[in-house]
């Protein structure tokens, strides 16, 4: 007799490692990978409708396949890599434990069981000034790890905290879901200001 798991009871540990540019400005933390059978690659984002990779294919370099294996419905690893060390962005997520409330890769249905100890991650990256969240679980778990008298971001504020005597600042970010309603070129622009805000690229890029 064939037996069925209740996913609601398993808990996941987060399946990759941090990925840490030494000189990384920037830390990116969306809410936890989807199941694996969802992935096109060993990385963040890897859903192939996950729209991440196209906005940051608009934002850098003005094409949403840039980084985009259009053949095999996948994405270039290595491009992608190399883009995140030069730009100096370092890519994580705000759980490290999660439960999934129901068979899919949906926020809404996600239990955070641990969340990512952000003060002991941020001491690897001695350059990084700003962390921002992509969606509203990921903010959310930011938060409850942070200091009390941290100020939150939303989509049109910047927020703050102090880590150790650190101060960084806190940006929230629209989802790459595509189940977030808004259009693509819409959350790249969002996304490209984010950029612009930290630097990272010139208001005439």
């Amino acid at each position: 007799m064939s037996t069925s798991i209740d996913v609601a009871t398993v808990i996941e540990h987060h399946p990759l490692p941090p990925f840490l540019p030494p000189d990384a400005r920037v830390l990116m933390l969306g809410s936890f990978p989807p199941q694996s059978h969802r992935w096109r690659m060993n990385f963040y984002y890897p859903n192939y409708q996950n729209d991440m990779w196209r906005i940051m294919g608009l934002v850098f370099f003005q094409n949403a396949n840039h980084f985009l294996d259009l053949t095999q419905k996948s994405f270039y690893l290595d491009k992608i890599q190399c883009f995140l060390v030069d730009y100096g962005i370092a890519i994580y997520d705000a759980a490290q434990q999660v439960r999934r409330l129901k068979d899919n890769a949906s926020d809404q249905f996600l239990e955070i069981v641990q969340p990512t100890d952000i003060a002991s991650l941020i001491q690897h990256l001695p350059c990084c000034k700003a962390i921002c969240t992509t969606g509203d679980k990921a903010t959310q778990t930011l938060m409850s790890v942070l200091p009390k008298n941290s100020r939150a971001p939303d989509l049109k504020h910047t927020g703050h905290t102090d880590l150790d005597g650190r101060l960084l600042d806190l940006y929230r970010l629209p989802s790459s879901s595509r189940a977030y309603p808004l259009a693509l070129s819409k959350k790249a622009e969002i996304y490209r200001q984010f950029f612009i805000n930290v630097n990272l690229i010139s208001e005439t890029f």
